[in-house]
Parts: structure tokens; C-alpha cells; sequence
């Protein structure tokens, strides 16, 4: 049995507090709420905290509001059941409660959050082993070592991009705020990622996301497809998230964004461009599925081939755009 190393928690009474305890600890503390990938990551000596800063217990992040202008702020520790339960935000975002439905079992739903998801670890095959199966096989670039063993000729990681729930937020065009010891700062959910499996996300160590604000539906319809293995637990193996305005059959403005094909989600809405002013036919959407799938470049570091994921990232955004509308 795997068991979680010896630590030290803190309960910090904000989340300005917990982000001066990240700037006075530096490398050795993490952030922790449902803690759904975190302590499985301890376990397996992926992610080595010494000091784990508490969010769960904090009021101020566990809160849904409805904004002036009609959109939502979503508190980073509130859980991915809470939103899939929420009857405004069901329908207000189908496309986004759908997405977060997706996300792993209906336990780790109870537990994990918004946040959390959002700034979920990337995944690789070879990575998501225990200490002792990559020690024997030669540390990777992720951690310990110093070299891709699944694509040995990239000088960066290649974990894959692996939350449900950023794509969408990328396609409605929503922002989060980070809070850090000098202040708040509110930026793109699109900025938060870069394209590094190892150093994928953005925010300065010392910074914590406490909010997720979804902007007015201003009409969009949106839709979430996830391929995985399995019809639970599982991570997405290719990930398509498709916002679209209409006027009518006619489509006024279009979003697509992928992820799980690369180590940050893709925003490649420039494939959309023939569908504007258009209406949607069978033809239409695969010629632009086609062409969004082009900028797919997943390795050999997922469940299935990389060849099918990339030949199924076609597929699944023809699928999305289809079903997004259907939902405007």
C-alpha cells in the first residue's frame, strides 16, 4: 500500500494569507483543497511538499454568485458537484456543467474543485507510474530526470493537458483572479497555460487562484466532447470544446479549443473561419474539423495510439460543433 510522506498542514484564515505562506515557503508548499490529484501524487513521489496550505476549509472561495452583468463568479473550492447541481449555471453554461460532469467518478466530483481542475497536473503514461517503476526505468523530464522518454528529441515536457473544464472556460472567453501577496490581478483562463508538460502553468508560485469568472452567455452555445477509455475515472484522451453564436441556422461567431493532443489546451478557433455567416452543413463541419485537427500533435504518452487520437480529434470536433448548435 501506498502511503502518503510525513508533512506539516496550514490553515491560513484567507487566501491572502495562504499566498504570503506560499511566498515565505517557496518550493516546499503546495496549495491543497479536495486534493483529488495532489495526494495521490505524494504517494507515488511525484510531488514532494513538505508543507501543504490548506483552501478547503476558506468561506470566501466556496461561493456562486451571479454578477451585474449577468455572469458568474465561481469560487475556486466549489466542487465540481456543486456546479453540476447548480440549476442557474445548468442553464446558463449546459456546455460547461457538462464538461464538468465529465470529469472523473461522481466520489472524486464530491471532492475535487473548480480550481483545482483547472490547474490539474498534465499526464503521461510514463510520468503516472509509481517511484519505484520510473526509478527503475530511468527518471523522465517531469521529474528527477533530465530527458523525455517518450520524445526523447523535445527539449520540453510533453505531458498532455489533461482538465475538462479549461477548454470550455477558453471558449466562452472567461478569466480567473489570482490573488498573491501584493495584490489581485484578473487574467485569461487562455493565459493561465504554456506549452511546457512540466512548467505548464503560469501562475507565479506564490499566487492563488480563488475565482473563476464566467462572463454573460450572450448567446453562445457551447458543448464539451471528451474521449477517454473508459465512460468514468478516466482523463481525456482528446478533449473539444465548441462555442458558437447564431442568428438563426446562421453562425455569427465561433470558438474551438482542444486539449489532451498537446501540454496546454489549443485554442484553434482560426478553423472556424468558414463557418461564419454560414449554415451549417455536414460538408461545412468536416472541412473545418479537419483543419482544427491539424494543429493536434499528441506523442505515444496516453491510453491509445497516438495515430487514432490524432485521426479521433476530427471526429470529436465535428461532433461538438454539432451538438453546440444545437445548444443556442
Amino acid at each position: 500500500m501506498l502511503r502518503l510522506p510525513a508533512f506539516s498542514y496550514l490553515r491560513p484564515g484567507s487566501a491572502s494569507e495562504a499566498a504570503q505562506m506560499l511566498h515565505e515557503h517557496g518550493d516546499r508548499a503546495r496549495l491543497v483543497s479536495g486534493g483529488t490529484d495532489l495526494l495521490p501524487k505524494m504517494k507515488r513521489g511525484q510531488m514532494e511538499p513538505e508543507i501543504l496550505v490548506g483552501l478547503g476549509h476558506l468561506d470566501e472561495l466556496r461561493q456562486v454568485r451571479v454578477t451585474d452583468s449577468g455572469g458568474f463568479d465561481l469560487g475556486a473550492g466549489v466542487t465540481l458537484t456543486e456546479i453540476t447541481s447548480h440549476p442557474l449555471l445548468r442553464a446558463a453554461y449546459p456546455g460547461f456543467v457538462q464538461a464538468a460532469a465529465l470529469v472523473s467518478s461522481p466520489a472524486l466530483r464530491n471532492a475535487g474543485t473548480i480550481g483545482g481542475n483547472l490547474c490539474v497536473d498534465t499526464r503521461c503514461n510514463y510520468y503516472d507510474e509509481s517511484y519505484e517503476w520510473r526509478q527503475a526505468a530511468g527518471f523522465c523530464l517531469k521529474k528527477d530526470g533530465d530527458v523525455c522518454r517518450v520524445a526523447p528529441a523535445f527539449v520540453t515536457c510533453r505531458a498532455n493537458a489533461s482538465s475538462d473544464t479549461a477548454p470550455v472556460a477558453i471558449a466562452l472567453g472567461a478569466t480567473v483572479v489570482l490573488v498573491g501577496p501584493s495584490g489581485e490581478r484578473e487574467v485569461p483562463v487562455a493565459s493561465l497555460y504554456q506549452g511546457d508538460g512540466k512548467f505548464y502553468l503560469t501562475i507565479a508560485g506564490d499566487e492563488v487562484l480563488t475565482c473563476l469568472r464566467l462572463p454573460p452567455p450572450g448567446g453562445w452555445g457551447c458543448a464539451y466532447v471528451k474521449v477517454r477509455s473508459r465512460d468514468t475515472i478516466d482523463f481525456p484522451v482528446v478533449g473539444v470544446a465548441v462555442a458558437l453564436q447564431m442568428n438563426g441556422p446562421v453562425v455569427d461567431a465561433a470558438r474551438i479549443v482542444l486539449t489532451a493532443v498537446g501540454p496546454q489546451p489549443l485554442d484553434v478557433s482560426e478553423a472556424a473561419a468558414p463557418l461564419l455567416g454560414r449554415e451549417l452543413d455536414d460538408a461545412l463541419v468536416e472541412e473545418v474539423a479537419a483543419q482544427g485537427a491539424k494543429a493536434a500533435r499528441p506523442v505515444d504518452n496516453a491510453d491509445l495510439s497516438y495515430v487514432w487520437r490524432k485521426r479521433i480529434t476530427r471526429k470529436a470536433i465535428a461532433q461538438a460543433i454539432r451538438e453546440a448548435s444545437k445548444a443556442c
